[in-house]
């Protein structure tokens, strides 16, 4: 893999492009509703990444946990802080997150090394 991080949005855009195409009025809704509860409210954006960052690896779900590395790398969240918010992934799920916190681990550093690239 030359960039494992552009890989997965190219991934993710196309076929989020191809589902939506051909998706029920229930399934746009599903993803508006994903897409809007992560604006700012009563909680900041950052807080609700982070929240999200959570939630998604003690579900253990890899593409989320990616596609939530990169709204807090884009909202400038600092490592420490993801770091943080992925210990409390880590207590709260279990030894079973342990893989899915490694692989957020390796992530992490892959979007940090693709961003170096652009500059």
């Amino acid at each position: 893999m030359d960039n494992p991080v552009a890989e997965f949005n190219a991934y993710r855009s196309k076929m989020n492009e191809a589902l939506l195409a051909e998706a029920s009025t229930t399934i746009k809704r599903i993803f508006n509703l994903d897409q809007s509860a992560y604006t700012k409210g009563s909680l900041d954006e950052e807080t609700k990444e982070l929240m999200g960052l959570v939630a998604s690896t003690v579900l253990r779900c890899d593409d989320c946990i990616k596609y939530h590395l990169e709204q807090c790398y884009s909202l400038h969240i600092s490592k420490q802080a993801v770091l943080e918010a992925l210990e409390i992934a880590t207590v709260v799920g279990g030894s079973i997150v342990i893989p899915h916190l490694r692989k957020a681990y390796e992530y992490w550093g892959q979007i940090e090394a693709h961003a170096e690239k652009k500059l």
